[in-house]
């Protein structure tokens, strides 16, 4: 075994790609990140970024590396060949699939996150009319992970339950057994298994030692929790492009829009909103939104109801693809508009916990935060007044969460 070994957690989000290396302690040793260059639905992007971070590494530590694992964002989903090759932009993860609603009820028994028409369903059903049956379907993750091993055939098994899969009996749906595109779905394999040895051309390619193993990694929100140490009665909440909210439980929660995760040999249960911090850089830039946040007394009510929506559709704590953004009346004052979103923001947050409450979850003794959105305080005491719940903030990435998988190979 190396001496002083590392492993590597690459981290894709709604806006951008971060790594993160840490040691056998978990210890933060380095971390990088670059937004993409066009948006998420152009995988090229996803690599490009990929390739520039890696580059980057100082060789000392590269040199060290001896895993990784790749987290993504769940339901962005990606049509590619057998040999991996894209065929078109990826559907990202808030594309609703309303016009295949009846296709989807037909496949589900039961309220689950693949019975959603914010699932995954509903996008592989657009990809495989667009380029018929002769294709992969992949999600984010799972194609990255791909492209490092030169190999398509394997998807985790988080980064698939909006597609159905059920992991308490690691199957997918029986009425699944008949689908003439069941081919198109990956083999699954549960999050920290070996999924193989890096391809020694894309070791080549990336300046990496030729013996890096890829671990099944998870999705983007479950790095975040990772990232947190969480203990069971805590929530965790990540502010990034979206909001989610997360916390262990004894047994999964049924709910459309409802995930649940095994993870470190217990179930976490979730949901995730379409609203979250990228509304506010519609509207402001972030030195403004740092300004203006001063200015803000957030023991008060702004007096101003919104639905901070980027665009139409919902999918968690409510499911309807048909909701509407509401963004006015817009106020003279950008103080106090900004007051309001982060109200509206802080509001969608508060039902989310309600909702798991309702399904049979107990409510968090305190909420720990990670993400961009995160280090706002002004937005952090909004939330504790709405929620009614101690926030604390956790300022390690994500790929720290997603990375701290890839240590399984050395455990």
């Amino acid at each position: 075994m190396l001496n002083n070994p590392l492993v590597l957690g690459i981290d894709l989000g709604t806006s951008g790609l971060r790594i993160a290396i840490i040691n056998t302690k978990k210890k933060l040793l380095y971390t990088s990140s670059r937004s993409y260059p066009k948006s998420l639905e152009f995988c090229e992007d996803w690599i490009n970024c990929l390739r520039n971070l890696i580059q980057k590494i100082p060789i000392d530590i590269k040199e060290r590396l001896v895993s990784c694992s790749v987290a993504g964002t769940s339901g962005t989903l990606l049509a590619c060949r057998t040999n991996g090759e894209p065929i078109g932009q990826a559907l990202p993860y808030f594309l609703t699939s309303s016009l295949y609603s009846n296709e989807i009820n037909k496949l589900f028994s039961k309220e689950c996150a693949g019975s959603s028409t914010s699932g995954s369903v509903g996008r592989a059903l657009k990809l495989i009319n667009l380029y018929g049956t002769k294709i992969l379907l992949r999600h984010q993750a799972d194609w990255v992970s791909g492209w490092l091993l030169n190999n398509w055939e394997y998807g985790e098994e988080g980064n698939n339950i909006r597609m159905g899969w059920e992991i308490s009996n690691s199957s997918w749906p029986k009425s699944f057994q008949n689908l003439n595109w069941i081919n198109c779905l990956p083999k699954i394999i549960p999050s920290g298994q070996l999924m193989g040895n890096i391809c020694s051309k894309k070791a080549d390619e990336l300046n990496l030692p030729r013996n890096i193993k890829v671990i099944a990694g998870t999705t983007d929100s479950n790095a975040g929790v990772l990232a947190t140490f969480p203990k069971k009665n805590d929530g965790v909440t990540i502010l990034g492009s979206t909001i989610v909210i997360k916390k262990f439980v004894d047994k999964p929660l049924l709910g459309k829009g409802i995930s649940n995760h095994k993870i470190l040999g217990n179930w976490l249960c979730g949901g995730a909103s379409n609203a979250g911090a990228a509304i506010l850089l519609d509207f402001f830039n972030l030195e403004y939104i740092d300004e203006l946040s001063k200015q803000i007394n957030p023991n008060k009510y702004s007096g101003i109801n919104l639905i901070p929506l980027s665009k139409q559709g919902e999918r968690f704590p409510i499911d309807d693809p048909n909701l509407q953004p509401k963004l006015e009346p817009r106020p003279v004052s950008d103080s106090l508009y900004l007051h309001a979103i982060f109200e509206g923001l802080a509001k969608i947050e508060a039902r989310g916990w309600q909702k798991l409450q309702e399904l049979g979850a107990d409510l968090p003794r305190q909420i720990i935060t990670i993400g961009g959105g995160a280090k706002n305080i002004t937005w952090k005491k909004i939330r504790e007044r709405e929620i009614g719940i101690p926030i604390k903030i956790c300022n390690r990435p994500p790929a720290a969460g997603v990375a701290s998988i890839a240590l399984q190979t050395l455990l």
